[in-house]
Order: C-alpha cells, then structure tokens, then sequence
C-alpha cells in the first residue's frame, strides 16, 4: 500500500460508497523477520508446508475458541454490517466490508471443516487456502482495527474481530507475522515495555519529569519508580513516558495522586500497559505480558493496580486479566502465584481500576479542586475509543465507560459537546488506527478508515467551533496527531483527558520561605505583646 493515494473528501452526511473493486488490494504490512519471531514461538520465514500448518491452526482454533466457529457458522449474508466498517466507507473496497472479510477465512473453514464444503464446495462457496488467498488474508485482516463496531449491528452478534484475531494467527503459525506488531511485543515480553525503555532510562525520563512541573507549579510532584510497599501500581501506556499529548496525562495522574495523597508507584519490570498479543490473537503471548505486571504486582507488595489512558490496556486488563493473571475472579485455582495475588488485593476497590474511575470517585467526594476557567479557551468533545466503548465497563453501573469520561471532563471544563450520537458511545467510530495498524506502512488505509471520525469531527468544529478532541487511548492519540492535519484540523487539538485535568486541578502548594518567615515574626509579636 506504499502508494500515492487521495485523502477522502469529508461528506456533509455519510454515505454508502459506491465499490471500487480491488482499491486497496496490495502486499499489506512490512512482514516480521526472524529476529522478531523467534522470541514469539513463530517461524521466522514462511515454511514449506504452510498450508498444512495453515488448516491445522483452524482446526485448533475452532476447538479452542468456541466463539470462532459459532461466528463463521452463523452469518446468513443479511448485509446490515457492510456500511458499518469505517475502513469501507473511506476506502469503498468491498473487501473491507465486513461480512466480506470474514469470508475470506469463512471460505476456507467451510472447505475443510464442513460437510458441505468437503463435497460441495461451490455450492457454499468454499475455495482452498492458497497463495492468492494467502495474499488477500495477509493484506486485509492488517485492514481490520478489530474495533467490534459491526458486531454492535450484527443482528447475531458476530464479532469480526475475532475472526481478524484468528486469521492473524494462523498467519504466524505459517511465518507471516507483521513486523510492527511482532517487533513491539518481543521488546514488551523481554523489556517490559513496547519502547524497549530499559530502568535508567525510565528513571531518568521521570526525574526530568518530576523536575519540569516543580519548576512550573512549585510542587514537588513524585513519579515513583520501584517502590515497595506503595498503595497503587500504575500501569500505563509507555507512550505516556515521552511524547505529546500522552505525557500530559501522566502529569495530570501525578498531580491527581498528589493531591490524594495516595502512595503509588510504576514498575521498571512491568513498565507497558498495552498489549498487543490481543491484535495478532494469541492468547499465549498475551499471558507473558500479562504476567509481567503480576510478577511487578507481587514483588512491589501493592494493594491495588491501575491502568492508565489506553483503550486495548483497559480491554486486556478489564476482560482477559481475571485469566491471564489471576488479577480479580476466574484465576486458575491450582495457580498459587494468582491465589497469593488475589488475597494480596484490596477488595475494598476494583481490581484493576481505570485511572477516569479513580479521579472520578476522587471529584464525587469532593477531593479535587479545579478552577475550570483554565480550559476555557477550549471547546471540548470527547472519542469514546473501540476497545472502551465496546468491550469494558467502568464504575460498575451500566454504561459507565461513557459517562465516567464526560463527566471528569464536565467537572474540569466549561465547554463541552458531543458529536452526532450515531458516531459515539457504543456506535463510535474507530479513530482508524488501532489493531495493530499504527504504523506508516498502512498510512493509506489509517487516513481512509478516519474519514468518518473525522466527519463527525468537522461538523462540531462547523455548528460548535470545537477546537479540542479529547481521547483515553494511546494509540487514539497517536493516530490523530497524524491524520487530523489530512483533514485540515490543528494535529495539536488532540489531547488526553488528564491533560485537561492538569490545567484545571488546584494544587496545595507548600509554604515559602517567606510564609514561613511571616508566621514566625507574626508569633514573635504576639509573644511579646
């Protein structure tokens, strides 16, 4: 897809596009090596016999995940998914429509796993997997972000993602892995974070932090690293340790804690709350990065674990923890180190916990203070991000993962609108970016599969003259900073929503010298009046 290609219009209102066959047919992503595979349990190139071990993944993953066979069983062609997937609507490929793209593995599970297709295979439309379809399987599940949006209007409920999850990992079985995703998770497995970010470094990288915002606000503000015994691990994403807007929201969770005073710390072990095991579909892998943060969580004697602002680290956190690590209920009970964990915890609190449920219970108890005339030259509106919106739960009352958010926005702005409703909550649209896909070799389908975000986007910039898109994903943040200026939008009205939380916050700053000085003198004349 390294081609020249036409940034999409911004339609007034969306609309089915008219197929354009083949648009975005192509090689797909920059494949692993073996330098990256290896450490994964993958082949480092293609093996010889790659169909055989192609047909064999399928079958063991139709018999490990009942929810894969379930979906490629149950689709009857009803056609309510096809304008749902941003990545058609930008790019009109009707291969990116949904049904379309689970047919491409569809077709070769009915070949090989079904009675139908075994002996009437045109009839059911069941084709052989070869390199052709090897090619297209390669190419357009790197075109799914695994964002769950038709599975919302799937009248059965079938989950594309799934079948992406699938399809990419019968394609590392066969030596096809993808190179972004596969080198970030060796440096997360072995490292500790997707950066490969070794402790000094962290460590240094959170001195300067620390230094910054006392030189600004005159609060020793503490980023601990390392701290045995402290309340609360946080585990956020490493994009959070560097770049903007992410970095802003790691000043706003120090400043929250400060003001809380709550002990908590991060983990130079453990330093990554993404995981992308849960984009290239391997369980395995998602246990070793998972595990990590046990080990952190044990070794630090922590009594409460807390993710910070990434869409897929809430997810993984939020639904597979419970089984990956033994973080909250389901743990294997033969599984000492999960039992010792679990006991460890704080039950008084969810485990784990999003760091919007932490500052919200913190604003409804009327532990902040905010001036909110300091984001008033803002007018704000707020992403709910895939994996939030459709796959996890917040504060523990229905629908809490979207009014958690607004609401700790609400309470540190004065501004604040929401896009067209069809564009949010459970029906959001993906920023274009995520499963996988943030990487410059999928640029083209990245900006095509924002279009409709962004159209969203520009109509409250129209009637509203919102200036500030706010996100709790890493990967959101990142995918904005790059497409928002293709469609004419300032890269930098993308923020984190505890930036917005650290302009507003009041802090309790220490006494001067001078103060200091003052009472004294002020004693002084008391005593000898």
């Amino acid at each position: 897809m390294a081609k020249d290609f036409e940034v999409p219009k911004l339609p007034t209102y969306l609309k089915i596009p008219k197929i354009n066959e083949g648009i975005m047919a192509g090689d797909g992503p920059f494949k692993s090596v073996e330098e990256f595979q290896k450490p994964l349990g993958f082949p480092g190139e293609k093996v010889d016999n790659w169909q055989e071990v192609a047909i064999n993944k399928m079958g063991e993953l139709k018999s490990k995940y009942r929810s894969v066979q379930v979906f490629l069983d149950a689709c009857v062609k009803c056609g309510a998914c096809t304008d749902k997937c941003h990545y058609f609507l930008g790019s009109s490929d009707p291969k990116n429509m949904p049904v379309a793209r689970q047919d491409l593995f569809r077709s070769v599970y009915r070949r090989h796993f079904t009675f139908a297709g075994k002996y009437f295979p045109k009839l059911v439309g069941a084709k052989e997997l070869d390199d052709k379809m090897l090619d297209d399987w390669y190419n357009y599940f790197h075109q799914c972000s695994q964002c769950r949006r038709c599975s919302v209007f799937c009248p059965y409920g079938i989950d594309t993602a799934e079948i992406s999850m699938a399809a990419r990992e019968v394609l590392d079985a066969v030596g096809l892995g993808q190179k972004y995703c596969n080198q970030i998770l060796g440096k997360a497995i072995t490292v500790g974070n997707n950066l490969g970010l070794p402790e000094p470094a962290l460590r240094d990288t959170l001195l300067d932090l620390e230094e910054e915002i006392e030189e600004e606000t005159g609060v020793a503000v503490k980023y601990p690293l390392d701290v045995k015994g402290a309340e609360i691990l946080l585990i956020t994403p490493s994009a959070d340790f560097f770049a903007e807007p992410h970095i802003d929201g790691l000043i706003g969770y120090g400043k929250v804690f400060h003001q809380d005073g709550v002990s908590w710390t991060m983990s130079s072990y453990a330093s990554e709350g993404a995981n992308f095991g849960m984009f290239i579909g391997s369980y395995d892998i998602m246990r070793k990065a998972a595990l990590r943060i046990r080990k952190a969580a044990l070794d630090l004697e922590v009594s409460r674990v807390m993710v910070g602002e990434c869409g897929h680290a809430w997810r993984v956190a939020y639904s597979f923890w419970n089984t990956l690590s033994g973080v909250g209920a389901g743990a294997d009970t033969t599984d000492k180190h999960a039992l010792k964990l679990q006991n460890q915890l704080d039950s008084r609190y969810p485990q784990p916990q999003h760091i919007i449920e932490y500052t919200h219970d913190l604003i409804q108890r009327n532990k902040l203070k905010f001036d909110k005339s300091a984001n008033d030259d803002r007018t704000v509106t707020f992403h709910d991000s895939c994996n939030v919106a459709r796959a996890t739960n917040m504060g523990g009352i229905p629908n809490g993962q979207f009014i958690l958010p607004r609401e700790v926005i609400k309470a540190v702005c004065n501004n604040y609108v929401d896009m067209e409703r069809s564009t949010i909550m459970e029906s959001t649209f993906c920023c274009g970016g995520g499963g996988g896909l943030l990487t410059d070799d999928l640029m083209e389908i990245r900006i095509k599969g924002a279009m409709p975000r962004m159209q969203a986007l520009k109509e409250v910039e129209k009637t509203d003259a919102v200036d500030t898109l706010v996100a709790i994903c890493a990967i959101c943040k990142s995918q904005f900073s790059k497409v928002l200026p293709k469609f004419d939008f300032d890269p930098y009205m993308i923020v984190s929503a505890h930036q917005l939380v650290s302009e507003a916050i009041i802090m309790d700053k220490p006494q001067t010298d001078d103060s200091e000085a003052k009472v004294a003198e002020e004693a002084e004349t008391i005593k000898a009046e």
